[in-house]
């Protein structure tokens, strides 16, 4: 399909006004817990990639894939059912 872009991620968000001490913090374990040879090992066993960011840059995806496939969504016709 031309012009088809896909991936999949994964991120841990904190509730909406968690100091940001809290989430640099947070962050900082994070990015320790990805780079832990055990995790990466796992993640490369389901052809997987342990890529780390900055809360502000993981603010900035998911705002980017909200529009993105918010987009999709709406365009095709797209409901939840219960």
């Amino acid at each position: 399909m031309p012009a088809y872009e896909n991936s999949t991620w994964h991120g841990w968000l904190a509730p909406a006004g968690t100091p940001p001490a809290i989430v640099t913090r947070l962050n900082a374990e994070l990015v320790k817990a990805a780079q832990a040879p055990d995790i990466a090992d796992k993640l490369a066993a389901d052809g997987g990639e342990g890529v780390s960011t900055t809360p502000a840059e993981f603010a900035r995806i998911v705002a980017t894939e909200t529009a993105r496939w918010g987009k999709v969504i709406k365009e095709a016709g797209i409901t939840f059912e219960q």
